[in-house]
């Protein structure tokens, strides 16, 4: 008996220090205790048309569709110098190649507006360009050709040879508020088709030396560059605009981004689908906005309305009779408050229209008659 139990005490003995260098050395050996975690899982859902609560997936897959990538090519040729056309340079050292042309490329975004081809985008995505692509959202490529541009809007139409295209559904800009949840939809930095979501801002930013006429909606929504020419959208997909351009001192987005309003965008688109160009009233004169300063030296009441600074020789403000130092009050009974809203109004005229100038000459009020001229083309214009 006291043999057995001498040598279970020494096989014990040995298993124990075996288990310890074992487990001291090699680990690994050893078999590892599965660790039982309780997690919960939440049930999947087999309608994929159901968005959870707070979730915008709808309008999204409502919108994405409709905005495509644009890609420009601009031929840059290599200028020649002056020399290989001299003939003493060529008779030593003969004539010289032409150089070799260079390409640039460009990328943005567009939205599809109609089945049959027509592509709202900015002007400044396609401004220069010899060759534009436009890729939709299935990967499919077009070539796409520039039906008309106004680059003081900074808005272009283009067209694809396509038909039965997933047109974009346009809201209602009198109904955006601010406050109300925007989605920005685009091809930043060339990264691909994203989606960032904001809220309006503000409406009615102008004064900001971006375009000649200026009407923006400022959002807080991610925009980059690549996003120039996408959809800004509404909760529902719905596009109320275009979006342009951000403030930034860096080149990304610091929550300030700025959209042409639908109501604009669809009314140029308009007009230039059905002529090709837009067409502005023009009355050519100079505009100053009145400070403070200015009201005082021209004994002025306050600062509302736009201080003509300059008429153009024969133009219809000169034939009507309005001259440099006149303050513009209202156009048509609406009130003038700044050179801005002076230029917008009379824009909005059509040519051969006449309309009723109201105006402060010295101390006293005078009403003309003005008969609205057709604004010049901007250079660069596409006609």
């Amino acid at each position: 008996m006291q043999r057995l139990w001498l040598i279970f005490a020494q096989t014990v003995t040995v298993a124990l220090a075996i288990l310890f260098v074992v487990t001291t050395l090699k680990p690994e050996w050893l078999p590892q205790r599965q660790a039982v975690v309780a997690l919960q899982q939440a049930p999947v859902s087999d309608d994929d048309s159901a968005a959870p609560s707070g979730s915008y997936r709808d309008a999204a897959r409502s919108a994405l569709p409709a905005v495509v990538h644009i890609y420009t090519t601009q031929v840059v040729r290599q200028q020649r110098h002056p020399l290989f056309d001299d003939p003493i340079f060529r008779h030593f050292f003969g004539d010289r190649p032409e150089g070799q042309p260079r390409q640039n490329s460009g990328l943005g975004s567009g939205v599809i507006v109609s089945p049959n081809g027509y592509i709202l985008t900015n002007y400044h995505v396609i401004e220069s360009a010899d060759d534009i692509q436009v890729s939709l959202n299935d990967s499919k490529t077009y070539k796409a050709k520039v039906i008309g541009s106004d680059p003081e809007s900074d808005l272009a139409v283009l067209q694809i040879k396509a038909d039965k295209l997933p047109a974009i559904t346009f809201g209602q800009m009198e109904s955006l508020r601010v406050g109300d949840v925007v989605l920005a939809i685009g091809n930043p930095f060339g990264v691909g088709q994203t989606v960032t979501m904001g809220i309006v801002s503000a409406l009615g930013r102008s004064h900001l030396g971006i375009n000649t006429f200026e009407n923006f909606i400022q959002t807080d929504a991610a925009i980059n560059p690549g996003n120039s020419g996408g959809a800004l959208v509404d909760s529902q997909g719905n596009l109320v605009g275009i979006n342009t351009a951000i403030y930034s001192r860096t080149g990304g987005s610091l929550g300030i981004g700025f959209a042409i309003p639908v109501s604009s965008a669809r009314s140029i688109m308009e007009q230039i689908i059905r002529t090709g160009t837009v067409t502005r009233g023009w009355i050519g004169v100079e505009a100053q906005e009145i400070t403070a300063e200015l009201a005082e030296s021209f004994g002025l009441p306050d600062t509302e309305g736009s201080l003509i600074a300059g008429v153009v020789r024969g133009s219809p403000a000169d034939s009507a009779g309005v001259r440099p130092g006149d303050v513009l009050l209202s156009v048509n009974g609406k009130p003038v408050k700044d050179p801005q809203v002076m230029l917008d109004l009379i824009a909005a005229l059509a040519p051969e229209e006449r309309a009723a100038f109201r105006l402060r000459r010295d101390k006293t009020i005078v009403e003309l008659q003005v008969r609205i001229g057709k604004r010049p083309a901007m250079r660069g214009e596409r006609e």
